[in-house]
């Protein structure tokens, strides 16, 4: 009888004490195991679709949609911007300029264009941060392209700037380097930084200007129809903070 009691002590002393090493082995992992993210942390789909959806589309590769053409010299039914195939055309004229709608302040602005080979060099011009007041041609700070200037500053309407001095005569900025445009019929790449104050222009790669201190102000960006036929393609653009000089 003893022997049994002593029997049954000894198993409940081992069960009791395997129960104790099994919950601290639970305990154990479960304190090693990494700890579950707080849902604000975790990717969602609006985030995903927010980082793809960082560059936005500004022309839509066939109609004017978003855009308003100002050429007060046309002719009744004369067509001077027209979209199709991805590509945006302009005749050349009259002198004017198409605008997008909608205003921008601070923003990287991507583009590509092209003149016609069979007709040579031409003129034409990237327009940042245009006045309401529309007239050929409004206050604003344009980034030029015509044909072997492409990068060069121009300030229409005395915009504040501090462009380098060097460079500059009278409202234009000379380009930094050797043109870094390609032969004519080919395309060529912009991408233009107007970051609060700083304003930087690459042309194929190739940084060509920049100036700071730039009048900080909401404007549209336009295109120049300036004498000459003129193809652009990849309008976009993605918004910056302003946090540049």
């Amino acid at each position: 009888m003893i022997r049994r009691r002593g029997a049954a002590a000894a198993t409940g002393v081992v069960s009791a004490a395997a129960v104790l090493s099994a919950a601290a082995v639970v305990t154990a992992m479960l304190a090693a195991a990494p700890a579950e993210p707080p849902p604000s942390d975790k990717p969602t789909k609006e985030s995903k679709s927010a980082q793809k959806d960082e560059w936005r589309t500004l022309f839509d590769g066939s109609t004017l949609k978003g855009w308003k053409v100002f050429t007060p010299g046309a002719k009744e039914g004369e067509t001077t911007f027209s979209g199709a195939g991805g590509v945006l055309s302009c005749t050349g004229s009259p002198a004017g300029y198409i605008a997008t709608e909608e205003k921008f302040d601070n923003f990287e602005l991507e583009l590509e264009w092209r003149f016609d080979p069979e007709k040579g060099a031409g003129n034409s011009g990237v327009l940042l941060r245009v006045a309401d007041d529309d007239k050929v041609w409004p206050r604003s700070i344009e980034a030029q392209l015509h044909s072997g200037n492409a990068g060069d500053i121009w300030n229409i309407g005395e915009v504040p700037m501090k462009a380098e001095a060097s460079r500059t005569e009278g409202r234009r900025t000379k380009k930094a380097a050797e043109s870094s445009e390609k032969p004519i019929g080919e395309w060529n790449k912009y991408r233009i930084r107007l970051d609060g104050g700083s304003l930087e222009l690459w042309v194929n790669g190739v940084l060509q200007n920049k100036a700071e201190q730039c009048e900080a102000s909401k404007g549209r960006i336009a295109l120049q129809s300036e004498g000459a036929f003129i193809q652009f393609r990849n309008v976009r653009l993605k918004p910056l903070k302003g946090t540049g000089g």
